[in-house]
């Protein structure tokens, strides 16, 4: 398997894992990733069911937006996507989810707090809300981008979430784990008033991540 198609299989697979999940439902949401060793990207196409998928349907672009494998329609939200991986050299993957927890802090314009351990670890702090702009503009990419400034994600406003990571399998972790956080404060604020981790120990969480997480 030739890494084009590394790349497509990775986003069916994601795909169908972001269905079951119930991140997203019909055919919202989007995913991409880099296709590793080329300056391309695959991702989503318009419009279509995660359930019937095939990998002949994920479109690879160049970093101008180029089609330069498939014959589908892209992502409608290619431009955020394109921007995110110009400017965002440490992200190889995009998970673009309409989860409901998420969504309705999103919908609220609350951010989602550093409560919850396993967040900051993977986010690096708090999940910030991208000011509201119409889905596919590049105002909305620029927003997103300037939201999710030193992390792994970012609420958008009435929108959705959006995650960001080194892997397709760590993006979908990453959406996970805002969706879970984002119910845990919501539900957190019924019983009482949710405590903030401090700043050193997201910090210090955020770095053993990174460098001792997991297996070499």
């Amino acid at each position: 398997m030739n890494n084009i198609e590394a790349a497509r299989t990775g986003i069916v697979e994601t795909g169908r894992k972001m269905l079951a999940s119930n991140l997203v439902t019909g055919t919202w949401g989007n995913i991409s990733c880099r296709v590793e060793g080329e300056s391309l990207i695959a991702v989503t196409p318009s419009g279509m069911e995660y359930d019937t998928l095939q990998t002949s349907d994920i479109v690879v672009l160049d970093m101008d937006g180029k089609v330069v494998s498939g014959d589908r329609r892209p992502s409608t939200e290619l431009p955020m996507h394109l921007h995110i991986y110009k400017n965002r050299e440490d992200v190889n993957a995009i998970v673009h989810t309409h989860s409901t927890y998420a969504t309705a802090l999103a919908c609220a314009h609350r951010p989602v707090a550093p409560i919850v351990e396993e967040l900051v670890q993977v986010v690096g702090g708090d999940v910030r809300v991208a000011k509201y702009a119409l889905p596919g503009t590049s105002e909305l990419a620029d927003n997103v981008l300037t939201a999710a400034r030193s992390r792994q994600a970012a609420l958008l406003a009435n929108h959705g979430m959006v995650g960001m990571g080194r892997t397709l399998r760590e993006t979908f972790r990453i959406c996970e784990i805002v969706e879970k956080a984002s119910k845990i404060l919501i539900l957190s604020h019924m019983v009482g008033q949710p405590l903030h981790l401090s700043f050193e120990d997201v910090q210090i969480m955020r770095e053993y991540y990174l460098k001792h997480y997991g297996q070499p």
